[in-house]
């Protein structure tokens, strides 16, 4: 990865993660764990590996992402906005009523979105029929499935998975954010996953495990994928959930919280702070 687009991808990731902790203090509760341990995989993303127009969101040569953990939009709704597919004063209406911009991803209402998501372990599914439409009409578009770990508890995540594998879709690259933890608590105590790496191995993928908070493991492991055409992709990203922010990493229940206690406020003011003298330091 040249050091030019490293930096670009370094200062989106920044906006990101600031854009995500202000609209959630603004909205006062939402998902900021598995949204966070996300950022440095969308800035990855929107910064140069995926292929998008904002002006045309519907471009039929773009590549497709299907936000399966949908809970996560605040990260994608984030990533959206800093590409220009809507105005940023969006991102402040999230979950307000008449919103274009609801809890879980909808393509009906967001500019950007390419599949409505949040029943958790259906968006394998429609990104597996997706890849598979796609292939079938000779299409050179990736499709990027973002599946959370604890998501993998559902068993249509792995139906989809063996369809994806069976049917050779390479172009389908699987990303599963393994950020140890789930709504209830860690993934080891709610249902132990056992090692996901070795488990899409054995599914058929071409498997690749990263550190999911590093933009250029992220980039590499997404360019290894584009190269190998041979069978379905799969990169395991080991994430940290809440990264970015002392606070939200070291808080166990950190799944959705809510704004409404002054340690809160002021952890999220600090690290907005941080985050904005960065931003302002990398455009001077």
């Amino acid at each position: 990865m040249q050091e030019e687009s490293y930096r670009r991808d370094e200062l989106l990731a920044a906006k990101i993660r600031r854009d995500v902790l202000a609209l959630l203090r603004h909205r006062g509760y939402g998902h900021v764990g598995g949204s966070l341990s996300l950022v440095e995989t969308f800035a990855v993303l929107y910064g140069g590996q995926l292929r998008h127009d904002a002006k045309n969101p519907r471009w039929d040569g773009r590549d497709r992402i299907v936000l399966s953990k949908g809970h996560a939009g605040p990260v994608m709704y984030s990533a959206l906005a800093e590409e220009g597919f809507f105005p940023r004063e969006w991102l402040m209406t999230m979950n307000d009523g008449g919103t274009r911009l609801p809890s879980h991803t909808d393509r009906l209402k967001t500019p950007g979105v390419d599949m409505t998501t949040g029943s958790l372990g259906q968006g394998t599914s429609t990104a597996a029929g997706i890849a598979y439409a796609l292939a079938r009409r000779g299409s050179e578009s990736h499709t990027y499935l973002i599946v959370g770990d604890g998501e993998l508890n559902e068993g249509q995540c792995w139906e989809a998975f063996q369809f994806i594998a069976a049917k050779g879709l390479s172009r389908c690259i699987v990303m599963i954010d393994d950020n140890k933890k789930q709504l209830d608590g860690t993934c080891e105590e709610v249902m132990r996953p056992f090692d996901i790496e070795a488990k899409m191995r054995s599914f058929g993928f071409c498997t690749q495990k990263v550190n999911g908070q590093d933009i250029r493991a992220v980039d590499d492991a997404i360019t290894r994928a584009k190269g190998h055409a041979s069978s379905a992709n799969c990169i395991v990203l080991d994430t940290v959930k809440g990264a970015g922010v002392p606070y939200f990493e070291s808080a166990y229940m950190n799944h959705s919280m809510k704004w409404n206690n002054d340690e809160i406020n002021k952890a999220t003011d600090e690290a907005i702070a941080q985050l904005d003298g960065f931003i302002e330091g990398r455009e001077a």
